[in-house]
């Protein structure tokens, strides 16, 4: 994907298996392959990186102490202390730090958000988000770590807001000490919101969708749906302009049409590359820079506290805990 970018005119692959490193080889000759990153520092002008979660924020300010722009694939880091490192040592170095938050270009989100900003949909009552399947568990990170980031990001996105608070439960089944099953619940402040996720590494279906609800619409993204990945559905409750009876139904129901719009698709990772390689170039910074990132960070951080605390968590504890963290002194080797 990464050759069909015209700023784009080498690529090189690092992958510390030899074997792995001459199958691309053979199917794209073009390509240098190094089995570590050092190594290919020199010979790169930007790095992605595309790595389990944990070694992200090392990775990440290796490439960035060496003068290359990054690309972090989610989440930035797989702590708020982290992402900030990243994102304080992107700005004083004049780097471009973006995060791998693909469905912040998706045309599907895009139209999400293009109907809460027209107000097509009302006030927005809730937004809920399952993202389910079976496996692929991780060895690293639980399954928050793994798979909220998308919803995270895509509820910011579609609300140009972040959560206040956060509460989040979840449970172990088939893995010993990583939950593969979680809830997260994200509140937002401005708008005055609750988002639910739900996701799993434990479910038989592949489930990969975001509903809007409200006042006058609902919108349902089903990224499963190739075709009608949109639906607005012009459904609602009706409240009674005097209070009813106690016999009484409490509302009566609006069922309207349903409608698909039509989203012009295109790959989202390609145009986040696309985006990534562009603003190297011209120093604009990307649409998912360190910030929005760290945003997404903050959010996941808080949901682990919540998830071993049992209470709901304020944001902002992240950043108290930060400023008590000592320096890690590998991040900046």
């Amino acid at each position: 994907m990464l050759h069909s970018i015209s700023d784009i005119e080498e690529v090189a692959v690092v992958d510390p298996r030899a074997e792995r490193l001459k199958e691309l080889k053979r199917d794209f000759p073009a390509i240098g392959t190094f089995q570590r990153l050092e190594d290919a520092l020199d010979h790169v002008d930007a790095v992605i990186v595309a790595t389990p979660p944990d070694t992200h924020a090392r990775l990440g300010m290796m490439a960035m102490h060496a003068g290359k722009s990054v690309l972090i694939e989610k989440p930035l880091a797989t702590s708020t202390l982290d992402a900030r490192r990243l994102v304080d040592t992107a700005e004083k170095l004049g780097l471009v730090l973006a995060v791998g938050h693909t469905f912040e270009y998706n045309a599907a989100v895009w139209k999400l958000r293009d109907l809460l900003d027209a107000g097509e949909l009302g006030r927005i009552h809730y937004i809920d988000s399952a993202r389910l399947n079976l496996g692929l568990y991780q060895s690293d990170v639980n399954v928050i770590w793994d798979l909220a980031p998308h919803d995270v990001s895509i509820c910011n996105f579609v609300l140009r807001s972040k959560p206040s608070r956060v509460a989040a439960w979840g449970s172990r089944h088939a893995h010993s000490f990583l939950e593969d099953v979680a809830h997260i619940q994200l509140m937002y402040d401005e708008p005055e919101v609750t988002a639910n996720i739900r996701v799993s590494w434990l479910d038989p279906c592949k489930v990969r969708r975001t509903t809007v609800v409200g006042s006058e619409k609902m919108a349902v993204y089903n990224d499963m749906l190739p075709d009608e990945r949109v639906r607005v559905y012009d459904k609602g409750v009706v409240l009674p302009s005097d209070p009813p009876a106690l016999a009484q139904m409490p509302m009566s129901y609006r069922v309207g049409d349903i409608h698909s719009p039509y989203l012009r698709f295109e790959e989202p990772l390609l145009v986040q590359d696309r985006e990534f390689a562009s603003c190297i170039a011209t120093g604009e910074r990307p649409s998912t820079d360190g910030e929005n990132g760290f945003a997404v960070v903050q959010a996941l951080e808080a949901s682990q506290i919540s998830l071993r605390a049992g209470r709901p968590v304020h944001l902002s504890e992240t950043e108290f805990r930060m400023s008590f963290e000592p320096e890690h002194e590998e991040l900046s080797a």
